[in-house]
């Protein structure tokens, strides 16, 4: 047994922004833990601590608490709180606009008498006072209201980590409402401008029963757990939007960073 083992880091959103790199490796001691390896990171990008309000850790793709022991080799991400046919993925991150009749197609048989359809759109303002817009203090509407003029979206997703989430997810809907036969849900990451799709969620049963509720909880649960972020981008400045912390009952890891 050798005394040190080599860990990839990965970094997402704004803790990839205040660290200023996407990927490090790390050499620790043996035994070392989430928590040892945040330490160290620390001292190495002191913005860590504050990049976020909250941080949470991955390991090999499933989220870690800060007392999991690392092994040689093993990958971990650091992150903020998160934004038809068998031939054809069913749960997919991908940069290509998405379309709402064709994502509608991956879960049509002859068997489905009802799909129902959730799209996100990219809107063209910013409600400051929804929990999910989360502005920094320093932006503000130019008028002094609540509302702030968004030009794009950015999303930024851990794709190896975020489509068995999704896939998970497809699961779970599927296990609270067993008349739900299909579910497919595509999330777009890059640039998207306003009007356009960011996600689409499509779910089939033999009949409608059920189907609007397990949209609404796909798109719920999809915000507070799976690793995607989403930068707003406008005239008045520019954040990555978090969700409350509530949101998310995976575990956080690092007390070093400032309480907001």
């Amino acid at each position: 047994m050798t005394d040190t083992i080599t860990v990839q880091v990965r970094f997402f959103a704004s803790v990839r922004q205040a660290v200023g790199e996407s990927r490090v490796e790390r050499t620790l001691a043996s035994g070392a833990t989430v928590a040892d390896l945040l330490a160290v990171l620390a001292v190495d990008f002191p913005a860590l601590p504050t990049a976020s309000g909250t941080i949470y850790a991955a390991v090999n793709k499933a989220y870690a608490r800060e007392d999991a022991v690392l092994h040689d080799r093993d990958e971990v991400a650091f992150f903020p709180p998160v934004s038809g046919g068998q031939d054809r993925k069913l749960f997919e991150i991908t940069a290509a606009p998405l379309s709402l009749d064709e994502v509608a197609s991956r879960v049509a048989a002859p068997s489905h008498g009802a799909i129902t359809v959730f799209a996100g759109m990219v809107r063209g303002e910013t409600d400051l006072t929804s929990p999910f817009a989360a502005a920094p203090p320093e932006v503000a509407g130019n008028d002094g209201g609540t509302r702030l003029a968004t030009e794009y979206l950015e999303y930024e997703a851990y794709a190896e980590m975020a489509e068995p989430m999704l896939a998970a997810l497809g699961d779970d809907i599927r296990a609270r409402w067993p008349q739900i036969t299909a579910v497919s849900i595509l999330h777009r990451i890059g640039r998207i401008e306003v009007g356009e799709a960011s996600v689409v969620i499509a779910v089939a049963a033999a009949h409608r029963k059920g189907t609007f509720d397990a949209c609404s909880y796909a798109i719920e649960r999809l915000k507070a757990v799976v690793p995607i972020w989403k930068k707003e981008v406008g005239s008045d400045g520019q954040w990555w939007v978090e969700g409350p912390r509530e949101a998310n009952d995976a575990p956080a890891v690092g007390e070093l960073r400032d309480s907001r």
